[in-house]
């Protein structure tokens, strides 16, 4: 029996390391991406440039002074990942700029593959994200907090969240997650914009309400 153990805590150890999916530690000091137009196939990252080409161009970007290109919901986002610092690629993280018109909403969405951190520079958000209640786990809860400049908010990861300005002016946070590639689900434009799209029926029993309103609401993604 002394030998099922190990065994047993083998078994396990490599259940949840496929599991959990977060963005693999390097084998090398870096990995600076290459712009090669014939790779095909991509695994966690992008095709390495020569070392002996590598600059120091290569780590650094500039333009986060200044608000990116919109989102929707009067928000604006400018990101900043292995497409613009070649030199993040295979480091598992990236960053943002998003800024916030008077009223703006980052509709509910989440990162599968990231957790994020909301340094907020500027105005006023409330951020919050939703979870199974830890007394029942068969309900949700809302974790939520207003913000004004030099808070900081955490989002783990694959959670449902927000950001509404609600303050009186605009706003502006700077945002890091914890992969190159952190994903980004929608939920209003995946649930009434997917193509093709999800029955009528299925969402009206979903969100209990009739047809018509599925309908409505559907015709605000088309």
């Amino acid at each position: 029996m002394a030998f099922l153990l190990p065994t047993t805590l083998a078994i396990i150890a490599l259940v949840f390391s496929f599991a959990h999916a977060f963005d693999p530690s390097p084998l090398q000091d870096f990995c600076v991406a290459a712009n090669d137009p014939k790779a095909t196939v991509f695994v966690n990252g992008r095709v390495c440039k020569d070392p002996k080409l590598v600059t120091e161009d290569d780590f650094s970007t500039s333009g986060l002074n200044v608000s990116g290109n919109p989102a929707g919901g009067g928000v604006s986002l400018n990101t900043v990942g292995a497409d613009r610092i070649a030199g993040l690629n295979t480091l598992g993280i990236s960053m943002a700029r998003v800024d916030y018109e008077s009223g703006a909403l980052a509709a509910p969405h989440s990162h599968p593959r990231g957790t994020e951190l909301h340094l907020v520079l500027e105005g006023t958000l409330e951020i919050g994200f939703i979870t199974a209640d830890p007394s029942n786990p068969t309900k949700n809860r809302l974790y939520a907090k207003t913000l004004n400049a030099g808070d900081v908010f955490v989002i783990p990861p694959g959670l449902l969240h927000y950001q509404a300005n609600v303050g009186k002016g605009k706003a502006t946070s700077f945002n890091s997650l914890n992969s190159q590639n952190p994903g980004t689900l929608l939920v209003p434009s995946q649930l009434f914009g997917s193509v093709p799209t999800i029955s009528d029926d299925i969402l009206s029993k979903a969100f209990r309400v009739d047809k018509e309103t599925i309908q409505l609401i559907r015709s605000k993604f088309a």
